[in-house]
């Protein structure tokens, strides 16, 4: 008795799938994410921010050190471990902390001021996967570093703001509010700290607050937020310079015509923020409303061991962005992969289709071939699953003519161009 299939076949290792809590992008949805992170990165290249690439990773001192032991972000949800050579590094929570570093490292600060950075790319968080809180989000970033000027807070928000524009949105809006200065923060502290004794909280919110009272404000609970009703607020205390600082960005945002509403009770998530603080928020996301912000950082740079510079950038999620873009209904960005399509019918006909297709792809034109010995309703069907305009269609009888089909995939019409001049006929027609 012969053996069956079954009997000889090796069994099929189980498939893998992502970590939990990694969205991936794929085609034809990855065209929506790409499109999204080029655009937010444009706007921050038309104003002048060079790019820069930062590691995944770093020594897990710079982010205990830059972003706050007291925050969220450091004691619950890094990805921190031991490398080979027992050192503490952790996956990247955030973007600001290793620009200043590199700002540092390599003297950046030396070559003239304002020092102004774009970058993007993953980080890690370990929270609770949900829509649009990812353990790996992508973001882009800017980072303006050396000088303490309100035009230049206004500027940051109007490159976010003019990236989300760009990308039709219009369903968010900016929260804005100061976050003070050294000289009018620690009476303020005091004066919270004391607010806060009064009050029946427990007994981790009572630590987190004698760490940072700022962060009590942070607390999504109902029952919290209620009891912080008749907190004082920072903005009702600010110091002579960070009130006339706090004024000025108003104004500049008001001549940029980016409108804004105060939110005298934001906390940004990491405790470096000083002055200038902002968050862009789109309701159609529901708990996850926040798809980007930032703020001003007065003293992180000399805190990491740099010259006492200050900053301000902001960091906008990619993956929020887009899901706000869906939303929407913003998605406008195009789903083809390619704009021509190769349809070879013979071996002669593929070996000089490969070369005409080298051949647009030089002048900017994307082209993709049927490969694998189709047959013209196979390779045909393939065309219209790449999304591609035009198809070119190359038979023996083309070939002895020296002259290759060009079909509309849109209408059906098909001409034929001679194929010495069949780049310049495809040029034109995709203009």
């Amino acid at each position: 008795m012969g053996l069956s299939t079954a009997d000889t076949e090796p069994e099929r290792p189980a498939a893998l799938s992502a970590p939990k809590g990694v969205p991936e992008y794929v085609p034809p949805e990855s065209a929506g994410f790409e499109h999204v992170r080029s655009t937010l990165m444009r706007a921050a290249d038309r104003a002048g921010y060079g790019l820069i690439e930062l590691p995944v990773f770093e020594d897990t001192a710079l982010y205990a050190r830059g972003v706050g032991e007291s925050t969220d972000v450091v004691s619950k949800e890094m990805y921190t471990f031991a490398d080979r050579g027992d050192r503490s590094v952790t996956l990247r929570p955030e973007g600001t902390a290793g620009v200043v570093r590199a700002v540092i490292e390599h003297g950046l600060d030396r070559a003239g001021l304002p020092v102004k950075l774009r970058y993007g790319g993953p980080f890690f968080r370990y929270e609770r996967p949900q829509a649009g809180r990812y353990r790996q989000l992508q973001q882009v970033g800017i980072e303006a570093i050396g000088v303490d000027d309100p035009a230049l807070d206004a500027e940051v928000i109007a490159v976010a703001d003019e990236g989300f524009r760009a990308l039709g949105l219009t369903g968010y809006r900016l929260e804005l509010t100061s976050l003070g200065d050294a000289e009018c923060r620690p009476a303020y502290g005091a004066l919270l700290r004391e607010f806060l004794a009064a009050l029946p909280l427990d007994e981790a919110t009572r630590v987190r607050a004698q760490i940072n009272p700022l962060r009590v404000f942070d607390d999504k609970r109902p029952e919290v937020r209620a009891l912080l009703a008749d907190a004082p607020l920072l903005v009702d205390h600010l110091s002579a310079s960070s009130a006339e600082h706090y004024a000025a960005v108003k104004g500049y945002l008001d001549d940029l015509g980016v409108a804004y509403k105060e939110n005298p009770r934001m906390v940004r998530g990491l405790d470096y923020y000083t002055k200038t603080t902002f968050e862009f928020v789109h309701d159609g996301l529901g708990a996850q409303s926040g798809i980007g912000g930032g703020g001003r950082y007065d003293g992180l740079m000399a805190v990491l061991g740099g010259a006492p510079l200050s900053g301000v950038g902001y960091g906008i999620g990619v993956d929020r962005t887009l899901l706000a873009c869906r939303v929407e209904g913003a998605a406008t960005w195009p789903a083809a992969r390619c704009d021509v399509f190769g349809v070879p019918l013979g071996e002669p006909a593929r070996r000089r289709l490969v070369v005409l297709a080298a051949a647009l792809r030089r002048v900017g034109v994307r082209v993709d071939l049927a490969y694998g010995g189709r047959g013209l309703k196979g390779a045909m069907k393939a065309a219209d699953r790449s999304g591609a305009r035009f198809a070119l269609v190359l038979g023996e009888r083309d070939l002895a003519a020296e002259q290759v089909g060009l079909k509309d995939l849109a209408t059906g019409e098909q001409v034929a161009v001679p194929l010495d001049g069949a780049v310049d006929a495809v040029v034109a027609a995709l203009d």
